[in-house]
């Protein structure tokens, strides 16, 4: 499996919480092409505000694994994580976080922070972005645009 592949599934996840009038945002955790855990936005019919599509796949993952660190997992998710999202995933150990699209008011590596540069912490996390930004971007502004 590829990226693109994963990437894919995250982008399913995204249109579970669409369906559920959540902002569709999705995530997937993958180690050696296994899916750990997936989730997507949930805060609004959960009532809890750290319930994001990444909260939700670490939360999973950490379950399936019988523990609270992940090392070597590559976390996909559909629009870059918030600084809440990157410190999890940064406490998690996640080796690798891949994001479609970027998030130019709240995104916390690189849009308005850069988190995962931050040279104080003890561990890094190394990301990508631009994989299929296009249909996550349409899915967002479809999504907004019915909301207006």
């Amino acid at each position: 499996m590829n990226d693109e592949h994963w990437m894919a599934q995250a982008l399913t996840s995204a249109k579970h919480a669409e369906q559920q009038g959540e902002v569709p945002v999705g995530a997937i955790i993958v180690r050696d092409n296994i899916v750990l855990g997936e989730g997507w936005n949930q805060p609004i019919i959960s009532h809890d505000p750290t319930a994001h599509a990444e909260i939700q796949a670490l939360r999973a993952a950490c379950n399936k694994v019988n523990n609270y660190r992940l090392p070597g997992a590559t976390l996909y998710v559909t629009l870059e994580p918030c600084i809440m999202c990157a410190g999890a995933i940064i406490h998690a150990r996640i080796e690798r976080v891949v994001y479609a699209t970027k998030e130019p008011k709240s995104g916390a590596l690189g849009s308005c922070f850069d988190i995962f540069n931050t040279q104080q912490l003890n561990h890094h996390v190394h990301s990508e972005h631009g994989l299929l930004a296009e249909q996550s971007s349409q899915l967002l502004r479809n999504f907004f645009h019915e909301r207006r």
